[in-house]
């Protein structure tokens, strides 16, 4: 029997931020088509949560570590080499925004903390290239390998009180074309990044901004709607299908790409 385009089956892959919504949505799809899933949390509690579902659907472990320092990453990239000796999959899946870094109706960019700001800049961009260039590293000693980044919708044009969001992951666009670049012209052609830039999907981080507290949707939510030809919100499991088609031989010509899953909210112009 032929193997699949999209055959991912005994692979090794890393998701960080697998402790969160999103993270642990693409290693549940990653685990059921096969491949041997380690998920990095800094939140302990968040990967016990996280395994115990997990664990019944394949081989997956879950190890703490801190994007944000290097240390904490070459320790638990040592760990991954002793046990599996490669690693095919790197997923950055650990972002998101803070309460501190979105902007209320009323405030303005002159009230923003920096210190918020900051943090937002380096969980989703710092949080990226950290990880990209640790485990890249054994991608570029084995000569193959796929990175995925999580972008946003909030790279393609403004949105309003988002400013920290918003530059982190313009950030992380040029960083995967850069690292894309390099990889194959320096390293090897297998070795491939790409990102995807998710549209609006409800989730624990926003919900509050766009639904109100009798579950209807709010005046920002009826904005979204409003440019999303789909005219809904997307679902986090609609995210898995591209995920692993960039994971897998079916995207074996396909790098330095920013794939929007939107709805069609980026093509369309409101008019």
């Amino acid at each position: 029997m032929q193997q699949s385009l999209f055959d991912i089956s005994g692979k090794i892959a890393i998701v960080t931020g697998g402790g969160g919504v999103l993270g642990s949505s693409i290693s549940e799809n990653l685990l059921k088509n096969g491949a041997k899933v380690i998920i990095l949390d800094i939140r302990q509690e968040a990967l016990d949560a996280r395994l115990e579902k997990l664990q019944t659907l394949g081989e997956v472990t879950g190890l703490t570590c801190n994007v944000l320092d290097m240390e904490s990453l070459r320790n638990v990239r040592q760990q991954i080499k002793e046990q599996y000796g490669r690693i095919d999959i790197l997923v950055n899946a650990a972002g998101g925004n803070t309460p501190g870094g979105t902007l209320t109706e009323e405030q303005t960019i002159f009230d923003l903390k920096m210190e918020d700001f900051h943090k937002v800049t380096d969980l989703n961009l710092t949080g990226t290239i950290y990880p990209s260039i640790v485990f890249g590293e054994v991608m570029a000693e084995q000569g193959e390998g796929s990175i995925v980044n999580i972008s946003s919708m909030a790279t393609y044009s403004a949105i309003t009180r988002v400013p920290g969001y918003s530059v982190a992951k313009t950030g992380v666009n040029i960083f995967t074309q850069w690292l894309a670049m390099e990889m194959a012209t320096k390293f090897n052609e297998k070795i491939r990044v790409n990102a995807i830039a998710p549209g609006f999907f409800i989730g624990d981080q926003n919900r509050a901004v766009l639904i109100n507290p009798d579950g209807s949707l709010t005046e920002r939510s009826k904005k979204v709607i409003a440019r999303t030809p789909m005219k809904r919100f997307g679902d986090i499991s609609e995210l898995n299908g591209i995920v692993q088609f960039l994971c897998s031989n079916a995207a074996s010509f396909i790098t330095g790409t920013i794939i929007p899953v939107d709805g069609g909210f980026s093509s369309f112009s409101g008019v």
